[in-house]
């Protein structure tokens, strides 16, 4: 018996202004207790991914579903509960955070809106605070008194006094210190095991991808260029725009350092996109198929994708 997905795109496209293509033709699948990582340079359509996925932008064409129910469906009926069971962590949490508001008045904030009973879930809160290692002092702070670990530190606390299933977690070790980047990872898989989440967790940072997803998806000018189990992939991408963006990730081991692929040119617009295949203009390998003719994602071995009229040998045979 397979389980329908938490959270799952199928063949979604966004056009904006009548000719963005900011997505096209996306699948995507995101399994209950699982944490799927989600890749690309800027400028790729993950914030935007992320946005359909939570009801805050609506497709162009396809389908979003969670739990196996049309999004749609669900917004229609009751928005606010599925923003109980969906919540979504910012980049930039200070940013997101009222600069008027003490921590205290942001917190009672999701409790009022909820409409949740004051006194049981301002006491699930304390505890929550101290789960994520944070004093009840922090509660009298503004947000410009407090540090940018300790500011997501409370966007989380939000998120968890709703106890939702699903997270989407955007950069969420953006701009922080390498040991409090740890320290976040860490508390992220523990309140996972704890509460039983789903993460879709967005970065650009491929070692906190590697440590903690299950699978990865790489994103290129609004597609999926590839996709499959974090191991496999990182072992032996399969797309040359993978196997890029993994040559620049930076490694201890000397031994296991790749030699650095460096991709011509910048990344094209969304508003004009190379015909054929979107990549081939700065593709090392690009064949003249790859001008012409836009490939599929084919199924290239046991749960994993590629987009590419020619993937890297290695990888399939890893694949197989």
């Amino acid at each position: 018996m397979t389980l329908e997905p938490l959270a799952r795109l199928d063949d979604v496209s966004l056009v904006l202004g009548g000719r963005v293509r900011a997505l096209d033709h996306v699948d995507l699948a995101v399994d209950e207790d699982k944490i799927v990582g989600l890749v690309g340079e800027s400028g790729s359509g993950k914030t935007t991914l992320c946005r359909v996925l939570m009801g805050l932008a609506r497709p162009t064409s396809g389908r979003v579903s969670f739990a196996g129910t049309a999004l749609a469906d669900i917004l229609a009926q009751d928005a606010l509960a599925f923003r109980r069971r969906a919540q979504m962590l910012l980049q930039d949490a200070a940013a997101a955070l009222s600069p008027r508001m003490m921590v205290r008045a942001l917190l009672a904030e999701p409790i009022r809106i909820h409409a949740l009973p004051f006194d049981e879930t301002w006491a699930q809160l304390r505890d929550v605070l101290r789960r994520l290692g944070l004093s009840t002092d922090i509660l009298d702070k503004y947000p410009h008194q407090i540090s940018g670990g300790q500011a997501r530190r409370v966007a989380i606390a939000r998120a968890l006094l709703l106890r939702p299933k699903f997270i989407v977690a955007d950069e969420p070790t953006a701009g922080l210190d390498v040991s409090v980047q740890g320290d976040l990872l860490n508390l992220l898989l523990d309140l996972k095991a704890e509460f039983g989440l789903t993460y879709l967790l967005v970065s650009h940072n491929l070692n906190v991808v590697r440590r903690i997803t299950d699978r990865t998806v790489v994103m290129y000018l609004g597609e999926i260029v590839e996709a499959g189990p974090t191991g496999d992939l990182f072992a032996a991408p399969a797309h040359p725009y993978t196997a890029a963006l993994l040559s620049t990730n930076p490694v201890i081991d000397p031994t296991k350092r790749k030699t650095r692929i460096v991709l011509k040119g910048e990344i094209p617009s969304v508003v004009d996109p190379p015909p054929g295949c979107r990549f081939h203009t700065r593709c090392p390998v690009a064949q003249p198929r790859c001008a012409v003719d836009p490939p599929m994602l084919a199924d290239i071995g046991p749960g994993r994708q590629v987009r590419c009229h020619y993937p890297l040998v290695a990888a399939v045979g890893a694949a197989q």
